[in-house]
C-alpha cells in the first residue's frame, strides 16, 4: 500500500515529466502537421476520452449544464484549449528546433504568471517580495529565449513574435487553471471535461476559418497519418493522464509543495532534446536554474507568510 503522500508525489512527477516530453514530441509532429489542425485532433481526441470517463465517473446528469454558467466554462475552455494549444505550439514551431527549450522553460513560469493574474482577477495582491521573484523568475527566461544576447532578439522580429505568443499561451493555460475556481460544485473531472467540450467549439470554429480563407491547408491523409503517434501521445498521456494526475497528486500534497514540480518540465525537455541532439546553452542552463530557483524562493516566502498569519490569528 503506497503512503498517501507518496501517491501524491509520484502523481506530480508523472504528470510534469508527460509534459515536459510533449515539447520534444511536437517539434517532430510540426514537422508534419501545422499547430491549429494537429491542436484540433490532439483535443477532439482528449475531449472523446474525458466524455467517457466522465459518464462512467457521474453519468449523463454529469453533462447538464442548465442552470449552470455554461458561458464562462465556454470562455476559460477557449482560454485553455484554443488559446494555449494554438498559441503555444505557433510559438514554438516559429521559434525553430530550439522552440521546445523555451517553450518548456515558458511553462515553468506559470506560477508566477497566476499570482499577477489572481491579483488583476480577484484583487489578491501579492507581497511586495513576490515581485522581486517574479522579476528574477522572467530575468531567467529572458536569458533562455535570448541566449544571453538581447541584441539578437531584437534583431529577429520572428523570435519576438514567437516568444510572446509562448508567453500568451501559458498565460490561457493560468486562466484556465483559474477558472476551475469559479466551479466549485463541480468535480475535477466535469470542469475538465466540460470546459474541453466546450472549448473545443472555439477550435473547431478558428481551424475552419483558418483554412476557409486559405491561411492553413487541409491536412493531408500522409499527414494525419505520420502523427498518430504523436497524437496519441498529446491526447491520452500529455492530455488525459497528465491532467487527472496533476489533480490528484495536489489534492494530496496541496498547490503550495504541487507547483514546485513545473520544473521538471523543462528538466525532461531539455533532457530529451539533448538526447535529440540539441543541446541547450550554458546561458540557457543558467537561465532555467535561475527560473527554478525564484520558483522555490517564491513558495518558502508564502509558506512563512502563511505561518505568521495563522500565528496572528
Amino acid at each position: 500500500m503506497i503512503p498517501s503522500h507518496t501517491k501524491g508525489i509520484i502523481c506530480c512527477l508523472l504528470a510534469t515529466v508527460s509534459w515536459g516530453a510533449m515539447f520534444p514530441i511536437m517539434t517532430d509532429a510540426l514537422a508534419h502537421l501545422d499547430p491549429f489542425n494537429f491542436t484540433t485532433l490532439r483535443y477532439g481526441i482528449a475531449g472523446l476520452a474525458f466524455a467517457l470517463l466522465l459518464f462512467c465517473m457521474e453519468g449523463s446528469k454529469g453533462f447538464h449544464l442548465k442552470g449552470e454558467r455554461w458561458g464562462l466554462a465556454w470562455l476559460f475552455g477557449t482560454f485553455g484549449f484554443a488559446g494555449f494549444g494554438f498559441l503555444v505550439f505557433l510559438g514554438q514551431h516559429l521559434a525553430g528546433p530550439s522552440g521546445a527549450l523555451t517553450a518548456s522553460i515558458m511553462m515553468a513560469t506559470m506560477p508566477m504568471l497566476g499570482l499577477l493574474s489572481i491579483w488583476a482577477l480577484k484583487k489578491k495582491r501579492p507581497a511586495a517580495s513576490t515581485f522581486g521573484f517574479i522579476l528574477l523568475s522572467f530575468f531567467g527566461v529572458l536569458l533562455v529565449i535570448t541566449h544571453g544576447s538581447t541584441a539578437d532578439i531584437l534583431n529577429k522580429p520572428v523570435n519576438i513574435i514567437a516568444n510572446l505568443l509562448l508567453i500568451a499561451g501559458a498565460l490561457c493555460w493560468v486562466l484556465y487553471t483559474i477558472g476551475g475556481s469559479y466551479f466549485p460544485g463541480w468535480s475535477p473531472i466535469r470542469y475538465t471535461t466540460l470546459t474541453t467540450l466546450l472549448g473545443m467549439i472555439s477550435v473547431l470554429a478558428i481551424d475552419i476559418v483558418l483554412m476557409l480563407t486559405g491561411m492553413i491547408s487541409v491536412p493531408h491523409s500522409a499527414s494525419v497519418t505520420a502523427v498518430i503517434p504523436h497524437l496519441l501521445y498529446m491526447a491520452l498521456v500529455a492530455g488525459m493522464m497528465a491532467v487527472l494526475c496533476w489533480n490528484v497528486g495536489n489534492m494530496i500534497i496541496t498547490p503550495t509543495n504541487g507547483v514546485l514540480f513545473m520544473d521538471i518540465v523543462p528538466v525532461t525537455a531539455f533532457f530529451i532534446s539533448a538526447m535529440n541532439g540539441i543541446v541547450p546553452s550554458q546561458l540557457q542552463i543558467v537561465g532555467a536554474c535561475i527560473t527554478a530557483t525564484a520558483l522555490i524562493l517564491n513558495n518558502l516566502n508564502q509558506r512563512k507568510q502563511a505561518k505568521i498569519l495563522m500565528i496572528e490569528n
